[in-house]
Order: structure tokens, then sequence, then C-alpha cells
């Protein structure tokens, strides 16, 4: 008589497993939250997002250095994803610009959150896909880890002042690893599409909303392409960081789009009310 294996378990429990994963993912974090949900009126709103930017600090971006760090201390590769591609991609040294205003997407995405409850909500949702997929990532440059061994076809000469700034700046800050997938990308395309989430919401028929999103996602093109043309990274790490964004704002849109008035009560722990 075959003995079933214990790791076996059927369709349904692997449904509630499934269903208690997404439910992980997509709903509050109620004790993480609760702290932060009761001061979010202060300040006229402005203090909720002000300590999700130091959430952010502490679980999205120092994870990235601290594994950057690690990763260049041990100096191996354990899985190269260079192609040959990579080095027939030129460099474009004005691509600099783009690259770097990455780094603007974080307080652009925190000054256009609305400052009311459900705003508030969306924004805490935003920063946790952040923290899960930065997490993932780091998870990966840790077990697989990759140099990026571009920057030998940089001609520091052939750079106006500007770029060698700029240039200077993101070496001195970001060592050659953290290759795949480009959080880069992951981040940049999980807050642009957060940013046009509340512009649409704001005034879709606006002429001002309308090229700012234009404007936005121009930016964001060419930071896709910027990140192969400053040789910051392949472009293996591009199309694995296009994957993982979409696929986690898939799962963020689900709690975005489930948001009601009453929802978020459930930051701070307190029950729906019954109509």
């Amino acid at each position: 008589m075959a003995v079933p294996y214990p790791t076996d378990i059927s369709g349904q429990e692997l449904d509630e497993l499934v269903e208690g994963a997404e439910s992980y993912f997509q709903k509050p974090w109620k004790r993480f939250w609760a702290p932060s949900w009761s001061r979010r009126k202060r300040m006229g709103g402005w203090q909720f997002p002000l300590e999700v930017f130091l959430i952010g600090l502490i679980l999205v971006a120092a994870p990235y250095f601290i594994t950057n760090n690690i990763a260049e201390a041990r100096g191996v590769t354990a899985l190269d994803p260079e192609l040959g591609l990579d080095r027939d991609i030129p460099v474009i040294y004005w691509t600099i610009l783009p690259y770097s205003l990455l780094y603007l997407f974080y307080p652009v995405t925190l000054m256009l959150c609305p400052k009311d409850d459900r705003g508030h909500a969306e924004l805490a949702v935003g920063m946790q896909t952040l923290i899960l997929v930065t997490a993932f990532c780091c998870a990966i440059f840790l077990i697989l880890p990759a140099e990026i061994d571009l920057r030998d076809q940089i001609d520091w000469e052939a750079m106006s002042a500007w770029e060698t700034m700029l240039f200077e700046f993101i070496h001195f800050s970001d060592n050659p690893w953290n290759a795949w997938p480009s959080l880069h990308i992951v981040h940049s395309y999980l807050l642009a599409r957060l940013m046009t989430h509340w512009a649409r919401s704001r005034s879709p028929a606006s002429l001002g909303w309308n090229i700012f999103l234009v404007v936005l996602w121009l930016e964001w093109a060419l930071l896709c392409i910027s990140i192969m043309t400053t040789k910051q990274h392949f472009a293996f790490d591009l199309v694995s960081g296009l994957i993982v964004a979409h696929v986690a704002w898939r799962f963020s849109t689900r709690s975005i789009g489930s948001i009601e008035e009453i929802w978020p009560l459930e930051f701070s722990g307190e029950s729906r009310s019954s109509d």
C-alpha cells in the first residue's frame, strides 16, 4: 500500500496556502503600521509620509547598500548574466542624468500622496510592496551575486564636468554588484505607477497632470536605457527587473483597488463597522 508522502497536500490546502500568501502581501500589516497610523493627521497629514520615508531608509535603502557591500567584500560571481550585446551597447554619458533622477522618485511620490486616509493607506500598500520586493531582490543578490564588470568601457576624458560629477557620485555610493533584478527598474516602475494612479484620480483631464505624466514616463523610459548606457547594469538585469516590477505591481493593484473609505481602519487594528 502506498504511503502518502508527508508533504503531499490537497488542492484545497494549496489554495488556502496561496490565499494566505496573497493576504499577507496585500493586506495591511496592522501592528507594523498602527503607531504611524495613529499619528497620520499631524502636520496637516504630512507626518505619515515622513514616517514612511524613514521606514524606507531602514527597510529599503539599508538592505540594498548592506548587500551591495557584502557582495563587494566577497568578490564572488555565482551567476554571470553578461551577454555579447552588453559590451556592444555604447556609453552615452548624458544618460547618467536620467539614471540619477531615480532618487527624485522617492520624495516626489511622498509629495504627491493625497494627505487623507485613502492616500495614506495607498502609500502604505506601496511601501509594503517596496519592502517585500527589495527583500526578494536582496536575497538573490546574496545567493547569486554577479559583478557588473563593464566600467572599463567608460572614458573619463570624454565627459563634461557635470557628467563626471554624477558618475563619481554613483561609483562612490554604489559598488558594481547587486546586478539582477535591477532595483533601479523595480523601484522606479512601482513608484511611477503609484504616482500615475494618484495623478489620474485627482484630475484626469488636467493639462498640467497630463504633462507631468508624459515627463514622468519619458524619464522612466530613459532610465531603463540608462542603466545599460552608463554601464551600471546588464541587459538581463533590465529584463528581470521589468518582470519582477510587473508582478509586484499586480499584487499592489489588488490592494489599491479594494481600498474603501472604511478599510484604512484596519491599519490601526480596528474592525470594520457593519452596515
